[in-house]
């Protein structure tokens, strides 16, 4: 169950507001890196304090994509350097972290650095970070000392019936554990294909690519990153030049390849931008191409890591 109460904390002043609610004042919608932003940290740490929270579970985690819509650039790892290693182990679904690396969380989502998740105390304790500086903490309990304090620290907490980031699962998501069934299946269509590749979706918007064989399957699988996707596609193809000469005449697809040097990537790509792509794939010992669009996708499996005990929690 989400958490009873929830307060919208804000730097707009509900007097600011016209007949729907929308800001009208002169405060700006980014933030400052300065003192308000501190003041925002400051009141989600007096509601986690309030509600007994000193750990947070990371939900749904997700970083920059093809398409970026954060009022500011995104920098170079995502807002998450410092706080987790290059390649990101430790920032995946159900990764628990303390309260200051939540709240260093919580900065990088007011800065739009490109990372986003949410973050939950079971139904004790949530905190979700909107657009515009809206940051919505759901608690099991009124916290009155913390809304007290968010206001002595000049923001404006309003109480809400529910926060508008919460989980929805009115949507169908994978619901397939990849569990033993679905690597016996992968193993028997690696006896079949010999060799096929796999997407590795470890948070939303970025993937890690391995070929599989049946000799490397059991390697890869002990590499995966906690509750990821996993996508079972046709493998790659040696010929480079018929794979650039088959992208379509027009759209946008994602195009991955293999380099000399074993090192796998994707990148998406329009009908303007082809020319670009063979230079940057020139070279490639192998390649394929694959539609941007769910419902064009047909990979040949598809399931999503469940956890130790074999309970499937990714909410893909």
């Amino acid at each position: 169950m989400p958490p009873s109460f929830v307060h919208r904390i804000t730097k707009y002043d509900p007097a600011d507001r016209d007949e729907r609610g929308h800001y009208t004042g002169a405060e700006d919608t980014v933030s400052d890196h300065g003192l308000v932003e501190a003041a925002y940290l400051a009141a989600i740490a007096a509601f986690a304090e309030a509600s007994g929270v000193d750990r947070l579970e990371i939900r749904d985690p997700e970083v920059t994509g093809v398409v970026h819509f954060g009022l500011e650039p995104p920098v170079e790892g995502h807002g998450l350097h410092g706080l987790f290693p290059p390649d990101l182990a430790g920032y995946h679904d159900g990764a628990e972290v303390s309260l200051p690396v939540a709240l260093e969380l919580v900065r990088a989502m007011l800065r739009d650095h490109g990372a986003w998740c949410r973050l939950e105390a079971g139904g004790v304790f949530t905190v979700h970070v909107g657009w515009d500086q809206y940051v919505y903490v759901g608690s099991d309990r009124p916290c009155a000392e913390a809304v007290a304090r968010t206001r002595e620290l000049g923001l404006f907490p309003e109480a809400m019936t529910a926060s508008p980031y919460a989980a929805q699962f009115d949507e169908p998501g994978v619901t397939e554990a990849a569990d033993e069934n679905f690597w016996e299946r992968v193993r028997t269509t690696l006896d079949s294909r010999h060799t096929a590749l796999l997407e590795e979706a470890y948070v939303r918007n970025a993937a890690r690519w391995h070929r599989l064989t049946t000799e490397n399957l059991d390697v890869v699988r002990a590499s995966l990153s906690p509750r990821a996707l996993l996508t079972v596609w046709p493998d790659l193809t040696p010929d480079v030049g018929a794979v650039l000469a088959s992208l379509p005449e027009e759209g946008s697809v994602e195009f991955v390849w293999e380099a000399q040097d074993g090192t796998i990537s994707h990148v998406a790509v329009d009908d303007t931008e082809y020319q670009e792509l063979a230079v940057l794939v020139a070279g490639a010992q192998a390649a394929c191409v694959l539609p941007m669009y769910l419902d064009e996708r047909h990979p040949l499996h598809r399931a999503a890591l469940p956890d130790s005990d074999g309970v499937l929690r990714a909410r893909w």
